[in-house]
């Protein structure tokens, strides 16, 4: 069996790394070469040329938006014209989920098979081999898989049908996103009313308001590093699938759509490529308070 892994970055590095564990011959490929002299040394080989991964029996994908990856497997100088009837691609980016529904589709019509398989963790987790995969697609397809997800991930779950990995992942994203944008508001204004901001970030993360997200971003708002987490303006693109599919569905989702305007007054001011955690410089602009460590 020969694995190709496409997509080298903050994530797929690691990811790819661990693959290497399932005994097989593995090919990883970017158009960055930086990583691949940690490869070279495990005795994997690497390239830039894409046509090698599409000779690969099984292609793992880790890419950073929708829009490469459709290009990546549809494009006109992509993988779909030299893809053969039986061939599996493994999709672990985060992708909109309509996009993902229609790449379920066409390669379907090409005769190879499809899994949307999305993770959720850091980069620690990625690097422990310990993230969670969410998969959507045929049973079958996924069981034959999870020989090589449990060497990426310990918590690997089918979903359903394709498009319900990034459905799910979608929405795990989103209650995050909530979460960050509440307490982005609510610290500068405990602060403005005169409480101190280390003593209310150590009363949240030591009682029923805590969460992972005010456990890893407050303690780095007050030292005022926005610099560890995923950046806004990519983030961003799960609040728009779940806006898609609010309007798409006709399902309200009003405290999604209230988190969403936070997100756009931070990208407006400038913050975009900063971690979620800038959220809080809108509301302390406005408030004239800053949640800052003594």
């Amino acid at each position: 069996m020969k694995i190709g892994f496409m997509g080298l970055g903050q994530m797929g590095k690691p990811m790819a790394l661990n693959l290497l564990k399932c005994g097989e011959q593995v090919i990883v490929n970017d158009i960055r070469t930086d990583a691949f002299s940690e490869f070279d040394k495990r005795g994997a080989e690497t390239t830039t040329d894409m046509q090698k991964i599409a000779e690969c029996d099984i292609i793992f994908l880790s890419l950073p938006e929708t829009k490469i990856v459709k290009q990546v497997l549809l494009g006109e100088n992509g993988l779909f014209g030299s893809l053969k009837k039986g061939q599996v691609i493994v999709d672990l980016s985060t992708i909109n989920y309509t996009a993902c529904t229609e790449i379920a589709i066409a390669l379907g019509e090409k005769g190879a098979e499809f899994i949307d398989a999305p993770v959720s963790g850091m980069e620690a987790r990625a690097i422990d081999g310990t993230v969670t995969i969410m998969c959507g697609g045929k049973k079958g397809i996924f069981e034959m898989l999870m020989p090589y997800f449990k060497c990426m991930g310990s918590n690997i779950l089918h979903m359903g049908t394709h498009g319900c990995g990034q459905l799910s992942k979608a929405i795990n994203n989103i209650l995050f996103d909530i979460n960050i944008a509440a307490f982005a508001e609510l610290l500068p204004m405990a602060t403005k009313l005169g409480i101190d901001p280390e003593q209310i970030g150590l009363i949240i993360n030591s009682s029923s308001g805590r969460s992972y997200a005010s456990e890893f971003f407050i303690p780095r708002i007050l030292m005022r590093n926005f610099d560890d987490g995923y950046p806004l303006e990519r983030a961003y693109k799960d609040l728009v699938s779940g806006a898609e599919l609010s309007a798409r569905h006709g399902i309200p989702l009003p405290v999604m759509h209230a988190a969403t305007t936070t997100y756009q007054m931070a990208m407006l001011k400038g913050l975009g490529d900063k971690d979620k955690g800038a959220m809080v410089c809108v509301f302390e602009d406005l408030l004239g308070a800053y949640c800052r460590k003594d």
